[in-house]
């Protein structure tokens, strides 16, 4: 498994407002948590990564509303749905000038910070990453949902079903 570093950041102890990273875009996923919050259910059905990865925000929010779209179609209120990892990570992007004229202001690779373009969340091999709680007649709908879920996001998945 790789290690999970924290993004590059300038470092300046004479400036230190030069040490923040502005214009960090806000996620794209705002609900952590869905369904019925005080219901009590005996089944927790698990999605966990396989693969250390990060998981951008647009697509851990496509991944909870293909699960909650189906949740809900299925069961109403009965269900308990939670996203467990939020995208802290700041991703940068640094874009090349291209068209005519370009080689003469472009300078390449020079100062290649790069402006944030989006956030996304580290997830370690083995981590849970969304959480549904139903009765155990519901199980499988709560599969299904999970296994929608998971073929939205970039790493490899199993669900995991506890009582």
């Amino acid at each position: 498994m790789r290690k999970r570093e924290r993004p590059w950041t300038r470092v300046s102890r004479k400036k230190p407002r030069r040490s923040y990273v502005v214009g960090v875009p806000a996620p794209r996923i705002h609900q952590f948590e869905m369904g019925n919050k005080e219901g009590i259910f005996n089944r927790v059905v698990y999605l966990i990564s396989k693969d250390a990865v990060q998981i951008r925000s647009n697509a851990l929010e496509a991944a909870r509303v293909v699960a909650n779209k189906l949740l809900s179609k299925k069961l109403g209120k009965n269900f308990f749905m939670k996203i467990l990892v939020y995208p802290h990570h700041v991703l940068r992007e640094h874009s090349i000038a291209t068209g005519a004229g370009a080689d003469r202001y472009s300078q390449g690779m020079r100062k290649a910070f790069g402006r944030p373009v989006g956030v996304a969340a580290q997830v370690r091999s083995g981590q849970k990453l969304i959480e549904v709680r139903v009765d155990k007649q519901h199980v499988p709908v709560a599969k299904e949902a999970l296994k929608r879920a998971g073929s939205k996001l970039s790493a490899r998945t199993t669900i995991e079903v506890k009582e």
